[in-house]
């Protein structure tokens, strides 16, 4: 096996997939030092360049990255001057387009040369060879040509491509790292007040869709330490809360059912102490892909731990304004606890790509 000082890998990595994953490990393998080079135009649904960014850092903490989107590209454009403008180059531009970026971006960004283009397509004599001239243009002479370096062409090793997982991520999610696939789990937050129903309703959920749920970890913690919060508390709930939804997206399927989210530990911090830390108002935008209210239409239930059915009501309310105000499109649930979960289900059955909601 030929042994190079540093090697090179591209692509979209849109999702980062077990193929993907054996490419750059053959190159690892056969290099002392590894570049990987991702970018994409257009942008594709759940693979953002800080998504892809972090599944290559996860993964491959040793290698030299460089993830672009558009806006990156747009100012490494401008500081380094590259001489086709501001754009990135659409997937579909000539190949000679794409080689003579690799190129600057390896020459003008990373300021380093590659010996070897590991790929397992087509492209990669042809970027090795105009590789090999950019370099001798721009680096000097007198160092060897790159060398292309073909990885499982035929895909036999991983039969798979990023355009079928785009297609469908869960049904082909055992080619993804639980990392990656978590990226592409909707999260269903479900709000409302005390005494509406929210955990029953998400543990239902899950069991239905055969997929895990998050408990209220704000609840946890009250009965923790005998009903008494401080302020500093508020924040590191909903710190907890976020870190244990990303945590479960990892073995969820599809549906991750949240009960509650930071919304809801803001509302607990504005009500308890009129005030809140500028980053829990920030963790209170939290994203997520489905959001429900559950209506307080059923007799208010004390269990020692609520106030009372006007509070409950006063949450509504204030829930209600508030999606409103942030612009978060959400469903009421009304009814017994089989009403919720066949509206539910009518609406998630009915789900296709969507917009994530901001709440």
């Amino acid at each position: 096996m030929t042994r190079f000082a540093r090697g090179l890998v591209v692509g979209k990595f849109c999702p980062l997939h077990r193929g993907h994953q054996y490419l750059i490990d053959q190159a690892l393998e056969q290099c002392d030092e590894l570049v990987l080079i991702s970018y994409t135009r257009p942008a594709f649904d759940r693979c953002t360049a800080a998504a892809r960014e972090r599944w290559l850092a996860e993964h491959y903490p040793q290698a030299r990255r460089l993830v672009l989107d558009e806006a990156r590209f747009a100012t490494l454009a401008e500081s380094h001057g590259w001489p086709g403008g501001p754009a990135l180059p659409d997937n579909d531009a000539p190949a000679e387009v794409h080689r003579e970026l690799v190129g600057w971006l390896c020459h003008r960004v990373l300021d380093t040369r590659v010996d070897a283009v590991f790929s397992s397509e087509t492209y990669g004599a042809g970027l090795a060879d105009a590789l090999s001239r950019y370099f001798d243009d721009h680096r000097g002479r007198g160092h060897p040509s790159v060398v292309s370096v073909c990885v499982d062409r035929a895909r036999a090793t991983v039969p798979v491509s990023g355009t079928a997982i785009r297609r469908d991520p869960h049904g082909l999610r055992h080619y993804l790292a639980p990392q990656v696939y978590a990226d592409f789990v909707q999260r269903v937050c479900l709000l409302g007040g005390e005494s509406t129903g929210k955990s029953t309703l998400a543990q239902a959920l899950a069991a239905q869709w055969e997929t895990v749920w998050v408990p209220e970890y704000g609840r946890e913690r009250w009965e923790a330490q005998g009903g008494k919060l401080v302020f500093e508390d508020l924040l590191e709930i909903a710190r907890i809360q976020l870190g244990r939804e990303r945590a479960a997206c990892a073995r969820a399927h599809r549906w991750l059912f949240c009960d509650t989210g930071p919304l809801t530990t803001l509302l607990y911090c504005r009500d308890m102490f009129g005030r809140a830390e500028a980053e829990l108002e920030q963790l209170a935008t939290q994203s997520y892909d489905r959001v429900f209210l559950c209506a307080p239409d059923f007799p208010f239930v004390q269990d020692g731990t609520r106030r009372d059915d006007g509070f409950r009501r006063e949450q509504d309310r204030w829930y209600r304004h508030e999606l409103a105000v942030r612009g978060v499109a959400f469903d009421v649930l009304e009814g017994n606890l089989a009403q919720r979960l066949a509206q539910v289900g009518r609406l998630l059955d009915q789900a296709g790509p969507t917009d994530t909601a901001v709440i």
